[in-house]
């Protein structure tokens, strides 16, 4: 697809945005005055000073790929920025089996990124005023909090089934497949109960749980509206078959791509043309998304090329510097909606070569 004009100044715009963005948050991670401890210490063994050397994005490739077992060996508080004082925090982890998970912290963050989301669907497409349903991870995850957050500004409330993804995930490496289908049945069935019993307009759930209602029930017929979803792969063929089988074509879908360390990525609209393949864009200037040669992350694919997802995250409470994703996906040209790359048809890295367990997620 062409660029047009319009298209070609958004983009540059975009970019001037990105670049002056990036030295703000340097200077703000960097500074004794705001930074935090883990950074500030970071600083004085490295060869070099971001706060001089950093004066666009593209000056970000002078860090190395972020660790991010950091996140699991270092305690949290080590990230706090001191402008944030002694201001209580919430502490947010990622996926994980055993051992101590990874772990970053956070304050508001959340609302931003939920209510950026919200902003981008109209009234008609997620209730307002509607009820919502959040089959998913609740526990540690900000998952929880954020869609109640979501449910609250769209003028709702929220009902939630929680799932234990790292119980599933392990159930599946230990070949206990009978408990696994168990367990997965009793989320269901309570998710269904709920669905029968309130008054529920909207939900969030992952595809496969989805697709596991779907079986039991009319999800139109139980009266949801708009779904909302993430957290596992979607091939074209399966969002083909949520769309229209599993949603019987009546209910708005919007797939989203996205975790703790990133916030959340929102799938442009589908088009004919895109055949349902799915493209995510990331929240820029907060977060960016690069699609990286593997064997060289300072280097970006040719659009429509596969490759690694890098993740960049720059926001006041948590600063993470091209982290390699444990995902591939295509690098995607910038639309209308977002002028700046998407990432499309997301899978696990390297997931063509090795068996990935997802489980319910």
């Amino acid at each position: 697809m062409t660029q047009t004009i319009d298209q070609t100044d958004a983009v540059a715009a975009a970019k001037e945005a990105l670049d002056k963005y990036t030295c703000e948050m340097v200077q703000w991670h960097f500074s004794p005055e705001t930074g935090c401890p883990y950074w500030l210490d970071w600083a004085k063994e490295a060869a070099w000073n971001p706060l001089t050397e950093v004066t666009c994005f593209e000056d970000m490739m002078r860090f190395d790929n972020f660790d991010d077992e950091v996140l699991r060996d270092t305690d949290p508080a080590r990230f706090i920025p001191a402008a944030f004082g002694d201001r209580p925090y919430n502490v947010f982890e990622t996926g994980g089996t055993t051992g101590m998970p990874k772990q970053r912290i956070g304050w508001e963050d959340y609302k931003v990124d939920y209510s950026e989301f919200s902003d981008f669907y109209s009234d008609d497409f997620f209730s307002k005023g509607a009820n919502w349903l959040m089959v998913g991870p609740t526990g540690p995850r900000r998952l929880r909090l954020a869609i109640e957050h979501l449910a609250n500004v769209r003028g709702g409330a929220c009902y939630f089934i929680d799932l234990d993804p790292r119980w599933v995930k392990r159930l599946i490496r230990d070949g206990e497949f009978d408990m696994a289908r168990k367990y997965k049945e009793h989320v269901v069935e309570q998710a269904i109960t709920i669905l029968k019993g309130r008054a529920i307009g909207c939900m969030f759930t992952t595809p496969t749980i989805l697709e596991a209602i779907a079986e039991r029930i009319s999800i139109p017929q139980a009266g949801i509206k708009g779904v909302f979803v993430g957290g596992t792969t979607m091939t074209p063929q399966y969002v083909r078959f949520l769309t229209e089988e599993v949603l019987e074509g009546q209910v708005n879908f919007a797939p989203t791509y996205g975790n703790p360390l990133m916030g959340l990525a929102i799938s442009r609209p589908l088009m004919e043309e895109d055949n349902y393949s799915l493209t995510y864009y990331a929240p820029q200037p907060r977060a960016v998304l690069r699609i990286v040669d593997p064997k060289d992350s300072t280097k970006c694919m040719n659009y429509d090329e596969y490759g690694r997802v890098e993740l960049t995250t720059m926001t006041k409470e948590f600063f993470m510097p091209r982290f390699l994703e444990r995902d591939e996906a295509i690098r995607r040209k910038p639309c209308e909606h977002f002028p700046w790359d998407g990432v499309g048809d997301v899978r696990p890295f390297e997931s063509t070569k090795k068996k990935v367990i997802e489980g319910v997620y």
